[in-house]
């Protein structure tokens, strides 16, 4: 007793208390996330300028050939040393009508000063140009070593150099890339931290990685590393609501992993399937964390 007459609450809250449920639709590609006014172009931003050259001897990767795509800020300093962000499978993150575009996003950002004068590298997979199975995208990104890597900092960025001026800061240097694209990031990363500390994984397929996800173990066993990762999950990845290779599942025990580590992390789980829709999406946020 409290010796006043006190209100109880009721055992049932009224209905309007309740947040109403929606089931996940059904098949997946019912539903799309609508992209923000970061990811449209806006008359009063400058677009940034871009040039591109070819990779025809590459000796990490013999054989192959790519294009490489460089996005300068509109007013960059050619005389300063640029930070630098790398996007995996090229074109198709800088694709002005794509679902990620990366170029845009990256004017606007920069325009608002929430991103600083990055030089953007997007990188194409590489192609065998005289076999019939010409690609070599999954051998490159899903690969559990180091050679996607060393080919970034060996030979895509002295060739980027001789017309930017780029930091070999590590702490100042990002990737980016989704599915397979995504791996590549986080493995480039985790593998060489001396080189790049910067990542955002969308939809990131660890496990069709070879032997399965080595990340969730890796992580809580090896030397922490000095990273920042940006992670997005997908509720209805592949074998979304199966036992095993289930690539929701995975993204998030990886999560896990590095959260229990202390790991500098931002989780963002989406409702939709494999697509590039939500992580293109999120661009403009993921780009604003990872460097802020």
């Amino acid at each position: 007793m409290t010796g006043r007459d006190e209100k109880k609450r009721p055992m049932n809250p009224p209905a309007h208390e309740f947040v109403p449920f929606r089931p996940l639709p059904l098949p997946d590609a019912e539903l799309r996330y609508a992209h923000g006014p970061g990811s449209h172009p806006h008359q009063e931003v400058p677009a940034g300028e871009i040039f591109a050259f070819d990779i025809q001897d590459s000796l990490i990767y013999p054989g192959t050939t790519r294009r490489i795509w460089v996005h300068n800020a509109a007013d960059h300093d050619a005389g300063t040393a640029a930070p630098v962000m790398i996007f995996n499978d090229g074109w198709w993150y800088l694709d002005p009508n794509g679902e990620v575009r990366a170029g845009i996003v990256l004017d606007n950002l920069i325009a608002q000063e929430r991103l600083p004068r990055v030089v953007s590298v997007f990188v194409a997979p590489g192609v065998f140009p005289d076999r019939l199975d010409s690609k070599n995208r999954n051998a490159e990104y899903d690969a559990d070593d180091a050679r996607y890597a060393d080919f970034l900092q060996q030979e895509v960025l002295p060739r980027v150099a001789t017309r930017r001026m780029l930091t070999d800061d590590p702490g100042q240097i990002g990737i980016c890339g989704g599915s397979s694209g995504g791996n590549a990031a986080f493995t480039a990363a985790w593998r060489r931290p001396d080189f790049v500390r910067r990542v955002i994984a969308f939809n990131s397929s660890f496990a069709q990685m070879p032997g399965g996800n080595p990340y969730p173990a890796r992580i809580a066993n090896e030397e922490r590393r000095p990273l920042r990762v940006f992670l997005h999950a997908a509720h209805r990845d592949l074998h979304w609501n199966e036992p095993e290779e289930n690539w929701f599942a995975e993204s998030l025990e990886t999560a896990a992993a590095l959260v229990r580590r202390g790991y500098d992390l931002r989780l963002v789980v989406g409702d939709g399937g494999h697509s590039p829709n939500h992580g293109g999406v999120l661009l403009p946020d993921a780009l604003s964390w990872l460097w802020c």
